[in-house]
């Protein structure tokens, strides 16, 4: 009970952000459709559609785990992770009366349980969170991200990239975060993550090299020529803009993966240096922890294979009780296997005689196999090695 007691107090001292709420017209995309649809399909294929509990295996296993390990409640802990999840829950804390409460199985009907259960949540990161953002604090502490560092336009007012824009349906204002600054918006939630012990596990913001390339020009593609709406606004047609999908191409994204890297291969004396180097402006791996490179090192002697290693550029997670962990209940981790932006990382390896050509293959992995275990994830996806790149040293 002390225990319990001590996890809930330190709940209740959660900064609570200010909710507002999402009209009945805007609260799915269903409505959004309308004028915008090729926008709207593109999202419903991104993970940024998939972002709530009941649509992410991994995410729904976190939280489980979680919960188990740290004797919360579920609920409670989906609260606190909705920060970025699903930002316009209607609560922005669970508290210590929840968290006894669902203890004692007296929870249904809580205002917790209602905001989870909510539709307007149901959708993920969907229209009403990025395009109803007003205001991003980044003057805010750094533990402070996703709904503690916005300010929300009041419902039915969105925000876009266009000066111009207008529509019948609902208000429309611009702000430079959607055009001139969209790293801003990016990173309200894609920094810091930080474990229940305080370890700060990954921080895009801090691994970005050069602030002038933009997450968009990658993870939403080149700007095209298209009509963000389908209004005929412009003398009795719909206006044409530069646009770009919607569809947030990331890490499972196949075709991302393709030559993000590079490999190279040499003979150093009686060992085989391989070179990675990371011509993109973050770290690879980066996003979440316990992504992985796998790397694939085969010694041939004509179509002969000699020997065949793999090798795992991954990061481990340790608990405070010195077992492997996942990352959010992690207190250190190892050795920062990744490829550091702009830059690069060699891993030398003994030759083996005889060997007549080495061939080198690197592939990309959501999920290393200690955490994967850990969770039991079953969905192949996790453990998928997407192909990055390959090359051959002749002896």
């Amino acid at each position: 009970m002390k225990l319990l007691l001590a996890v809930v107090l330190g709940i209740g001292t959660l900064w609570g952000a200010e909710v507002v709420e999402v009209g009945d017209r805007f609260k799915n995309s269903r409505s959004c459709k309308a004028c915008h649809l090729h926008i709207v399909k593109g999202w419903e294929g991104s993970w940024h559609a998939k972002s709530h509990y009941q649509n992410d295996e991994y995410f729904q296993a976190t939280v489980d785990y979680l919960s188990r390990k740290t004797r919360r409640s579920s609920n409670g802990i989906q609260v606190e992770c909705a920060t970025c999840h699903n930002p316009r829950i209607s609560v922005t804390e669970a508290g210590m009366d929840y968290e006894i409460a669902a203890v004692m199985e007296l929870d249904k009907g809580s205002k917790v349980n209602q905001a989870l259960q909510s539709d307007v949540i149901s959708e993920g990161i969907n229209c009403v969170v990025c395009h109803n953002i007003d205001k991003i604090h980044d003057e805010l502490d750094e533990t402070k991200r996703g709904i503690h560092r916005v300010e929300w336009t009041p419902s039915g007012v969105m925000s876009g990239p266009y000066e111009d824009a207008k529509s019948p349906y609902h208000k429309v204002v611009h702000r430079d975060f959607m055009d001139q600054n969209p790293n801003q918006l990016c990173l309200v939630c894609h920094a810091n993550d930080r474990s229940f012990e305080g370890l700060v596990f990954t921080d895009m913001q801090s691994e970005l090299q050069d602030g002038s390339q933009k997450c968009v020009d990658c993870h939403m593609g080149e700007k095209e020529r298209g009509v963000a709406a389908t209004l005929k606004i412009d003398h009795g047609k719909a206006k044409e803009r530069e646009i770009r999908s919607h569809g947030f191409k990331g890490a499972h994204s196949t075709e991302m993966w393709r030559d993000a890297l590079n490999l190279d291969v040499k003979k150093a004396g009686q060992e085989i240096a391989v070179t990675i180097s990371n011509p993109q402006p973050h770290n690879i791996p980066s996003g979440f922890g316990a992504r992985e490179l796998v790397l694939v090192v085969e010694y041939k002697q004509g179509m002969k294979t000699l020997k065949s290693d793999t090798l795992s550029l991954t990061q481990s997670y340790e608990s405070k009780r010195k077992k492997p962990t996942i990352p959010h209940l992690a207190e250190k981790m190892g050795k920062d296997m990744s490829i550091p932006a702009n830059g690069k990382r060699v891993i030398k390896l003994p030759a083996v005689g005889g060997t007549t050509s080495v061939e080198v293959s690197l592939f990309y992995r959501l999920v290393n196999d200690e955490v994967r275990s850990i969770l039991e994830l079953k969905d192949p996806i996790w453990s998928e090695k997407k192909f990055i790149a390959s090359t051959i040293l002749k002896l």
